[in-house]
């Protein structure tokens, strides 16, 4: 594929995703001067030449949140000030995408708020990969691609013998998923009803599902506190679980999920790199897959206008 007039920008936020994927397309990184003054303004430069280009720039809208997604939008002008003839958001991980209704009274729909200034700010298009809901792309003007996590993980378990795997979503929301699973894996469905109790408190209350000796795999798109998958993990090896492991795209751990991942309810938390991995990481059952190839691969067949199908029509989804 032709990579003319390709270009690759990095935001602050995760530059070791931004450096493998030019590693993939044998590019150098864009280069940009991207500071903070004193008073935490955030200044961007572009010092390349980018007119007549296709840029891309890469930002996941991990924390700190609000400095990511300032910094991703002033990038996003910068490069339409500079003449840059089309402009791709890559945000690997959306920020603020659970904020997506309203369900409560005089509450703002942010996800919406995200996707207009992403448009307000020059972006032509939005590259990311699984949204907390899907309907998000129905709130952007312009194409979104939205890609999914599974192909990744399902290659790292393709060798996890499936006789006796049961596919476990942590909570009735995430049936959809966890059924998209259950069909690529050939395998057994389940799924576990919770009650919320706070923002970091949940409560696992039943299951429905075969779990006497099964080995059981949950599937989310994200965790934070890792309080749903250490309550559903308690749930299905007091009712006989064999082994419990999780496979989530997105890790955005506080202490609290830390000190739950420490009860050892999980056997495996599997993520990806689409926020910067933590070095804690090695003190805990955690795998961190590599999403640059999935990355790369949408790049070079957005770059080239072609289809992008492949990548995101997976089975089931």
């Amino acid at each position: 594929m032709k990579i003319d007039n390709l270009k690759i920008f990095s935001g602050r936020t995760h530059p070791d995703l931004s450096n493998a994927i030019c590693q993939q397309l044998s590019l150098p990184l864009g280069n940009a001067q991207v500071i903070s003054f004193p008073d935490s303004e955030t200044f961007v430069k572009i010092i390349d030449h980018i007119r007549g280009d296709d840029v891309f720039i890469i930002q996941p809208t991990s924390r700190p949140t609000n400095e990511s997604l300032m910094e991703l939008l002033i990038m996003i002008d910068a490069a339409r000030r500079a003449s840059a003839k089309r402009i791709t958001a890559v945000l690997p991980f959306f920020g603020y995408a659970r904020q997506d209704r309203k369900d409560q009274p005089r509450v703002p729909i942010t996800a919406k708020l995200v996707a207009n200034l992403l448009v307000a700010a020059g972006a032509n298009r939005v590259l990311t990969l699984d949204l907390h809901a899907t309907q998000i792309q129905g709130f952007f003007d312009i194409p979104c691609d939205h890609l999914y996590a599974s192909p990744v993980i399902q290659e790292y378990l393709k060798d996890t013998p499936k006789d006796n795997l049961t596919i476990f979503s942590p909570d009735v929301g995430g049936l959809k998923r966890a059924q998209s699973y259950a069909t690529l894996f050939d395998c057994q469905l389940g799924f576990i009803a919770k009650r919320r109790i706070s923002a970091e408190v949940v409560e696992a209350t039943s299951l429905v599902g075969e779990v006497e000796g099964r080995d059981i795999l949950l599937v989310d798109d994200m965790t934070e506190t890792a309080g749903t998958l250490t309550a559903a993990a308690k749930i299905l090896k007091s009712n006989g679980a064999k082994s419990v492991k999780a496979a989530v795209t997105h890790a955005v751990l506080t202490e609290t999920a830390y000190d739950r991942l420490s009860e050892n309810w999980l056997d495996e938390l599997i993520v990806t790199d689409s926020t910067p991995p933590d070095p804690r990481y090695a003190d805990y059952p955690i795998t961190v897959l590599n999403i640059a190839p999935l990355l790369t691969e949408a790049i070079l067949r957005i770059h080239n206008n072609m289809s992008v199908t492949s990548l995101f029509k997976v089975k089931g989804f």
